[in-house]
């Protein structure tokens, strides 16, 4: 494929519309995203309203994250709104929840009811995409559509919406930690590890047994874990480390790495560079 910033924006919107495929789709829409002019929006806009579910998804894909800075922000958000009210396809459904879910930092009170109020819909797509569009927001709407969201059938689900209230919000009240122990025992494995990370967050220390169990079943999927150790900032841990890391030198189970980062991070009695809360 010949470079990319080299082809005219009437080509790229030509290649998006017209491929059947979806391979390239994201680097063209980015490349537009990125361009951000006058023209590019006002296409986008064009194509929001187009008979065509695809085009509609095209045009709300650009927008989602139009510029950088960001141009356009209120203007597209309320369209985004306005599209809601009248969109009955799914995928377009999901694609404005996304756009929403980049753009959500000043949502009314009333905008975020209507968020809500998909918390029912039928579609796997449309609930997912729904957590994006909440989370981060600490409005007591949001969070109690995300707990409940939290208890969906679909483990994605679960797990977005677990790490939403978990990892995306910094509040702290019984309602959240209450949710986030419901999800301690879920057969998903991302949802439970999100939970433990919410609770630790919030220095539950009743979390400390099961970070413990987890410890000793570590695997290469468990950066989370560790992570959750880090925020709890319990110093018993240092000596579990400690065996964990010499175990693992002959098990090779776990990136050492990791291991000796947490237990670097424990001794030094920082807080977790990357903390949320």
């Amino acid at each position: 494929m010949n470079k990319l910033t080299n082809y005219k924006t009437e080509k790229i919107f030509e290649r998006l519309l017209t491929n059947k495929s979806k391979e390239n789709y994201w680097k063209y829409i980015s490349e537009l995203r990125k361009r951000k002019t006058d023209e590019i929006f006002k296409k986008s806009i064009l194509l929001t309203k187009s008979e065509s579910a695809k085009e509609r998804m095209i045009g709300t894909d650009v927008l989602a994250q139009f510029g950088f800075p960001r141009r356009h922000k209120k203007e597209i958000i309320n369209l985004f709104f306005q599209l809601l009210k009248s969109e009955s396809y799914k995928k377009v459904i999901s694609s404005i929840f996304y756009g929403i879910g980049h753009n959500n930092e000043k949502l009314t009170n009333r905008q975020v009811e209507f968020l809500c109020s998909f918390c029912t819909h039928k579609s796997v797509y449309v609930k997912h995409s729904l957590v994006s569009a909440l989370s981060s927001i600490e409005k007591d709407k949001a969070i109690d559509t995300l707990i409940k969201l939290s208890n969906d059938r679909d483990p994605d689900i679960r797990d977005g919406a677990t790490f939403g209230i978990g990892s995306q919000v910094k509040i702290d009240h019984k309602k959240i930690r209450s949710a986030l122990w419901d999800r301690i025992s879920d057969n998903d494995q991302g949802t439970r590890f999100e939970a433990i990370s919410g609770l630790a967050r919030r220095k539950d220390h009743r979390i400390k047994e099961i970070l413990k169990t987890e410890l000793e079943k570590l695997d290469e999927y468990g950066s989370l874990i560790l992570e959750s150790i880090e925020y709890l900032n319990d110093k018993s841990f240092v000596p579990i480390l400690e065996k964990k890391i010499q175990e693992n030198k002959q098990s090779k189970r776990v990136n050492q790495n990791w291991l000796l980062n947490t237990l670097d991070k424990l001794n030094r009695k920082e807080k977790p560079t990357h903390s949320n809360l």
